[in-house]
């Protein structure tokens, strides 16, 4: 299978050099135009905050990964970075990229939920574009099957492994339901947003926002359909929530434990869960020991994403099954049609012979015989090449690698001396 492709991702570079080879949606469809022009029949483009990928068909075989990375370059037009920060694949290595890449193995952070669907976007957007078709889309389909199959069979994307998203799930165990809870995010920043928007995914009830500068949470609370509350009277509100995220970049902390302690009794002691995920800490550690508040803070977050992230790796061997199975699946399917020329081949050959050898007796028999033995001779042909042709597609199928499959087919060729049926006359 002559796919190649190239690749600079979280392994290959810094940060600064994968975002300014970032690709965004608007850059990757007049991108596109380019590659199919000069490089590539078809293929596709993923470009996330990680990683900026280009895989396909080349036009010619003699086609190198390397005019990938000069085509990217000149679309960016960057220096500073070189072709040790890529890494280059062909063939089964290539495909087996993107399995890892769609199953999460390949990602910064182990079963990234993301992914898959940042993949299922970039194979859109190539079809959209008429840049995936025919083996592309064949092999692009593989890629999407293996990205399901590890969520459904396997535990690779189980788990909080993140700050943001473990402190959400720590509600669930706290509160049987969040639909009928109100949370507050104290800290409209990145990690405050996260907080945020898996709080709003996980169906909160009530979702406020408060931000020193008052137009970020504005605009956070519209992101994550909640509503602002001014900084300086979010505290004379603390016992309405049932959930306080605090995630502010503060040197000083900003809730005390006289703050929770009068919370408690407006609440008349019904539970309260306080994450502090800001650092330095935003809630004065000690609440942890009044009464029915539930206090986490990032060390103690920090123990259940590295006890899930061992977890998910006990799930890479189960992943890395799906991706050889599924990758014996299309390499064999790849091969039959390798077959295929091949099978007619052996068929018009022998069908030569039998057509050849009636003709000679067509004018010895009576028209009648004549019938019989021209369909007796089908059915010997057919049961004669009945087990060769199942064969051949058994080899095929097997997962044979391309070479070894070509050697095969070529010494089935040099042993009939078959060639194509325009030729069949020259046989004698």
């Amino acid at each position: 299978m002559n796919i190649i492709g190239i690749s600079i991702n979280h392994h290959t570079a810094p940060i600064e050099m994968r975002e300014a080879l970032h690709l965004s949606r608007e850059e990757i469809i007049s991108f596109i135009p380019r590659l199919r022009e000069h490089l590539l029949i078809e293929g596709i483009v993923i470009s996330t905050c990680n990683r900026t990928e280009i895989f396909g068909f080349p036009r010619k075989d003699t086609a190198l990964p390397e005019e990938l990375q000069d085509a990217l370059f000149q679309f960016k037009k960057v220096d500073g970075i070189s072709p040790g920060n890529f890494r280059n694949y062909f063939s089964c290595s290539a495909v087996r990229h993107l399995f890892r890449v769609a199953s999460g193995l390949d990602s910064l952070v182990l079963g990234d939920s993301q992914i898959l669907s940042q993949v299922k976007e970039s194979i859109a957007l190539s079809n959209d574009m008429h840049f995936s078709s025919g083996l592309m889309n064949r092999v692009l389909d593989s890629v999407i099957k293996v990205g399901k199959r590890a969520i459904s069979e396997t535990g690779i994307g189980e788990g909080a492994v993140s700050v943001s998203y473990a402190a959400v799930q720590i509600t669930e165990k706290v509160f049987a339901s969040l639909h009928n809870r109100s949370a507050l995010v104290i800290g409209a920043g990145e990690t405050g947003e996260l907080a945020a928007l898996h709080l709003r995914d996980k169906g909160i009830g009530k979702l406020v926002i408060t931000n020193r500068t008052e137009s970020k949470a504005v605009d956070l609370a519209v992101k994550v359909h909640g509503t602002a509350l001014s900084f300086d009277s979010y505290k004379d509100s603390l016992h309405q929530f049932d959930i306080i995220v605090s995630a502010t970049s503060a040197e000083t902390v900003l809730i005390t434990h006289q703050d929770i302690a009068s919370v408690m009794k407006k609440r008349r002691g019904t539970p309260v869960c306080i994450l502090d995920i800001a650092l330095p800490r935003d809630v004065d550690v000690s609440v942890r020991k009044i009464e029915n508040v539930f206090y986490y803070d990032i060390d103690s977050l920090s123990v259940i994403i590295d006890a899930n992230l061992k977890k998910r790796e006990k799930e890479i061997p189960g992943v890395e099954s799906i991706i050889m199975d599924e990758m014996i699946t299309l390499f064999g399917w790849y091969n039959t049609l390798e077959v295929v020329p091949t099978i007619k081949m052996i068929r018009e050959f022998f069908e030569g012979i039998r057509a050849d050898e009636m003709e000679k007796i067509k004018h010895k028999v009576t028209e009648e015989d004549f019938k019989k033995m021209d369909e007796m001779s089908k059915r010997l042909i057919g049961r004669l090449l009945h087990n060769p042709t199942v064969r051949l597609r058994h080899v095929a199928e097997s997962g044979l690698n391309v070479n070894e499959l070509m050697l095969y087919m070529a010494t089935i060729k040099d042993l009939f001396e078959l060639h194509p049926r325009e030729n069949s006359d020259e046989r004698n």
